[in-house]
């Protein structure tokens, strides 16, 4: 742990020893790069993170943006942290080069984010609506929309947005207002109002590129009529950028991401915003789906940044904090005072940190892993494979990722006790910044209506069966350690009830009490998250005892107290040991409690539908 944004050592093992990226080396796609390569990436963004951003996160926590006159101000630091991040070509690393990108493995990308984002979610969001732009454009875009406007999103010279939310469709998006009207040259004249726009008006970049959903006239009412339309704020014409009327009527005033302008944007007031449409019309929910998802891993993304980052600070002030004595000493007045580490139930807290941080950062790399697999197999069949792993994972992923990332910021200031209350301390404005990412990009209640009602279902249910499968193959391996036979046979269990689930979910959603399935959508998707993490962490502590004992061996340490020895002057081995320690805190503390929650899911209580309104309270 050279820095207090991510665990390096960590962030490596999962890279190296669990998803050995190496061997993404023996594929055309990645055969170019080394492990040398890719340390010198993480070197890099890890120098960045701590050089540049997280020095403007402070500052641009307390300053905010500045709305004056329709113009958006961003905090003064970002100016800087941004320009670096873009001259080091962060913004499309996992790209091809082919449209300006470095071509590196996904995962990686998301190692990278991960410091990013734990120095300075407010500011990565910027770059990380970008990209998504940039990847709709690269799609689905003519010859010339790419040229026009791919690669100065890539570049960073541009920034993007994505415009769904309007004040009466958040949610519901198919009840949007916004409309196209057809000109004669092809393009649209849009006119509209999208609110909670995040980074949709600012003094970045001399202009900002929006993803826009709306109507083209005639066209069906619900999903079914949406289109996608491409509206930069600057519209091009005889080489010069003029206004394209997107006018900005304010910023939110907001919990937390104070340095990212949330803004309200009016399209068309004067009649005269021109959208170019981006590929066919009527399907533009089906392209936009292609930026949710890599939305949604960002977010997911979001969640670990900010739990890294709170855990580390929250280690760090435990180990120099003093208070109290030794248990055992408890009512010696003259025992010597203790840092807060030493005590039970804050160790507990540590580790439930501990655990829940590396298990997210497993499940999120993961599914990176996934992705570059898909872009660098020729095997038809393993590239629908994988795919079918990122298409049920990425609603977990987001609600999880996001509702537990939470649950660590918030041990984290219980950790520091009053101080952490406070704004001298970090963690505070981690749990700020934190608490929107289960709300934007689709709640945490979508994610797990998407999950029950859709990835569940689609191809007979192949993505789930083909996800257990894997699953199954992996306890071939793990029920011959001996060492973790408990740790298995938890997992186990929660596995087998998570599948239990999943068939009664399937039998209810074929009867008309299928209303279940959406009431308890949700509780399944906490299910589901604790047993892929619960996963993530046995297979990470089958892997770290195996390297532990060829270390013992090495040391000769065959006894407990040679043992201890070697813990306390072995950083290896007490790495490796603390691997195992989040795999039995999590398994024994967290995924036990599956019975109880598939019980619950199963119980067919309906209080929550069949109390009347009236009776939640007497006004």
């Amino acid at each position: 742990m050279a820095n207090l944004l991510v665990d390096e050592r960590d962030v490596k093992f999962v890279l190296y020893e669990q998803l050995d990226i190496e061997q993404l080396g023996n594929t055309a796609k990645y055969a170019e790069y080394s492990r040398d390569m890719y340390d010198m990436v993480l070197e890099q963004a890890w120098k960045l993170a701590e050089s540049e951003l997280a020095p403007a996160n402070r500052k641009g926590d307390l300053e905010g943006c500045i709305y004056e006159d329709g113009s958006v101000r961003v905090p003064e630091s970002y100016h800087r942290a941004y320009g670096m991040y873009c001259q080091g070509g962060w913004l499309a690393m996992a790209d091809r080069v082919e449209v300006g990108g470095q071509g590196l493995p996904v995962a990686l990308s998301l190692a990278a984010i991960e410091s990013f984002g734990a120095a300075n979610w407010s500011l990565i969001m910027f770059p990380g609506l970008t990209h998504g732009a940039a990847r709709l454009v690269e799609i689905f875009g003519t010859k010339e929309q790419r040229h026009i406007f791919m690669d100065k999103l890539y570049s960073g010279k541009w920034c993007g947005t994505m415009c769904l939310t309007e004040p009466q469709a958040g949610t519901d998006v198919g009840a949007l207002r916004t409309k196209a009207v057809r000109n004669a040259d092809g393009t649209y004249n849009i006119s509209g109002t999208k609110i909670f726009i995040s980074c949709g008006e600012h003094d970045l970049t001399e202009n900002i590129v929006h993803m826009v959903l709306a109507r083209v006239e005639g066209s069906p009412l619900g999903t079914k009529g949406i289109s996608i339309f491409i509206v930069p704020k600057k519209r091009l014409e005889n080489g010069q950028l003029i206004a394209n009327d997107v006018a900005c009527g304010g910023v939110e005033h907001k919990l937390g991401i104070h340095g990212s302008p949330t803004s309200v944007l009016n399209f068309g007031e004067n009649n005269n915003c021109i959208g170019y449409l981006l590929g066919e019309e009527n399907r533009g929910m089906r392209i936009m789906f292609q930026m949710m998802n890599e939305a949604r891993l960002f977010v997911g993304m979001q969640g670990l940044s900010h739990a890294t980052a709170a855990y580390l600070a929250a280690l760090q002030f435990a180990k120099e904090r003093i208070q109290g004595t030794e248990v055992d000493r408890m009512k010696d007045p003259t025992a010597p005072r203790v840092a807060i580490i030493k005590h039970p139930n804050v160790r507990r807290m540590l580790m439930f940190m501990k655990s829940v941080s590396e298990g997210l950062r497993a499940l999120l790399y993961y599914v990176g892993f996934c992705e570059d697999m898909v872009r660098s197999t020729t095997d038809e069949e393993e590239k629908e494979k994988y795919q079918d792993f990122i298409d049920i994972l990425i609603p977990v992923c987001k609600a999880y990722g996001s509702d537990m990332g939470f649950r660590v910021c918030e041990t984290a200031i219980q950790v520091h006790g009053g101080y952490g209350y406070c704004q001298e301390y970090p963690v505070e404005q981690h749990l700020r910044d934190c608490k929107i990412a289960s709300i934007y990009e689709g709640t945490n209640g979508i994610q797990a209506l998407d999950l029950v009602g859709r990835k569940l279902v689609i191809k007979r249910g192949q993505l789930f069966k083909r996800l257990i499968a894997e699953t199954e193959d992996f306890l071939k391996w793990a029920r011959r350690d001996f060492e973790l036979r408990e740790q298995v046979a938890l997992f186990e269990t929660a596995r087998e009830q998570l599948i239990h689930v999943t068939k009664y979910f399937g039998l209810k959603g074929m009867t008309e009490d299928y209303i279940e399935t959406l009431l308890y959508a949700t509780p399944y998707l906490e299910l589901f998250g604790d047993v892929a993490i619960g996963f993530m962490l046995l297979w990470q502590a089958l892997i770290a005892q195996r390297r532990l004992q060829e270390i013992y061996v090495d040391a000769g340490a065959t006894d407990t107290a040679s043992q201890k020895e070697v813990l306390a002057s072995n950083r290896s081995a007490a790495f490796y040991r603390g691997k195992v320690a989040s795999a039995e805190f999590f398994i024994t503390n967290v995924l036990s409690l599956s019975k109880g929650k598939a019980k619950a899911i199963m119980s067919g209580q309906r209080s929550v539908v069949d109390i009347p309104e009236e009776s939640f309270a007497l006004s």
